[in-house]
């Protein structure tokens, strides 16, 4: 905490906090491979999921 002097100490605890953040989320495992699915990104985060023209509403 002390490599950022000028900050005061809640900015410090903050910035602190957040890279500890960062570390726990690199350290998550990264979703498997899923065969036969859609490319791109996850298709839940959008509400609908498309394969061969067919949409499917969640």
């Amino acid at each position: 905490m002390s490599d950022r002097p000028d900050l005061p100490p809640a900015a410090q605890r903050a910035l602190a906090e957040a890279e500890e953040r960062r570390k726990a989320a690199a350290k998550q495992a990264a979703l498997p491979k899923e065969y036969g699915g859609r490319d791109g990104p996850e298709p839940v985060r959008f509400g609908d999921y498309e394969k061969n023209g067919l949409a499917v509403d969640f």
